[in-house]
């Protein structure tokens, strides 16, 4: 008796281990073979609806959720105070990999990286001296569309008088500033540019008021890169019907008879294909991806035919093939530039 009892508690204890293990292989597999991947994107202090960076970078991630069949979203940052709550914020809802738009976010997603190692970030257009193992960098060469940019600008002027406006005084600004006057010295080397900067991504108020001021001084084409601040200079200069440049993405539609064109940094492009490598299990952490003219991820809009004669187009087509082939290089910085000149 007692032996088939101590062959009946065997029995059960054998079943109960067989069935642990069982359930424990199938969490395993729930958790090794993802159905679908999440995808979030925080903003800088410019907003989703910039006409610009953060908005190109919405449309990347779109654009994954339809084709790629991944679950997105974005939190907005009001104030850069708001950047750590946002990271804490997707990192304790367990989104796969978290992206942060923008330089200014570049120090929240360094620390961040520290502070949650087995966490997967992305950082648009920044990088660091020493990438973080689980944090890829995308850099886009802007200058090379600025450079385009500015040669329109050095044909298409009437008073020999062009501007640039920039957000904030950082080198992901002053990319485009230097770019941007190294093409309109290599078209128009008679050229004056003035310049200045809104020390803001957001008051298109400040925008408007130096845009104002640049064309009361002669300026009849200005170039804009810094945001919303962007959106209040293009309405100064739609209302004095001058000519403006847009960044990041196509703004014609800002001012369809005013934007001559728009210096075109394909961030949606490089989120995409970001997003892309990542649940195909090519996540590049440690790493930084460079997109140029030869990735199709930089250049003019493609509305530039509606306000530019084809030969000034043609032109820039041809200084386009000297960037892509080595023949040019455009300066990113005040110091590159100086050189530059010298040799116009």
């Amino acid at each position: 008796m007692r032996f088939k009892k101590l062959v009946s508690i065997i029995l059960i204890v054998m079943l109960l281990g067989v069935n642990i293990i069982g359930c424990s292989k199938k969490s395993d597999n729930v958790n090794n073979n993802k159905d679908v991947y999440t995808v979030s994107m925080i903003t800088d202090v410019a907003g989703v609806n910039d006409h610009s960076f953060n908005q190109s970078a919405w449309e990347g991630l779109q654009r994954a959720e339809k084709e790629l069949g991944v679950k997105v979203k974005y939190l907005e940052s009001k104030q850069d105070a708001d950047f750590t709550t946002n990271v804490e914020t997707l990192v304790d809802e367990g989104t796969d990999l978290i992206i942060g738009v923008g330089s200014k976010l570049a120090p929240t997603i360094e620390q961040a990286a520290k502070d949650y190692p087995e966490q997967k970030f992305v950082i648009v257009d920044e990088t660091y001296e020493n990438i973080p193992e689980n944090v890829e960098a995308i850099l886009f060469k802007a200058e090379q569309s600025a450079f385009l940019v500015g040669l329109i600008a050095s044909k298409m002027t009437k008073t020999n008088n062009v501007g640039f406006i920039g957000g904030i005084d950082m080198s992901v600004i002053n990319t485009f500033k230097y770019g941007y006057m190294a093409g309109v010295k290599t078209g128009n080397a008679n050229c004056n540019i003035q310049s200045q900067y809104a020390n803001s991504f957001t008051d298109q108020a400040k925008g408007k008021a130096i845009a104002n001021q640049m064309i009361s001084s002669g300026v009849d084409t200005i170039f804009i890169a810094g945001g919303d601040v962007g959106t209040g200079a293009i309405e100064a200069i739609k209302e004095s019907n001058k000519y403006a440049i847009g960044v990041d993405r196509d703004q014609s539609d800002l001012a369809p008879d005013n934007v001559l064109t728009s210096a075109i940094k394909r961030v949606d492009v490089g989120v995409y294909e970001t997003v892309k490598n990542f649940i195909e299990g090519n996540f590049k952490g440690g790493s930084e991806i460079v997109y140029g003219l030869k990735e199709g991820a930089v250049g003019i809009s493609d509305t530039t035919s509606n306000l530019v004669p084809k030969d000034i187009i043609d032109y820039v087509n041809e200084e386009a093939k000297k960037l892509e082939s080595g023949e040019i290089v455009v300066p990113k910085t005040e110091e590159e530039y100086n050189k530059f000149i010298k040799n116009i």
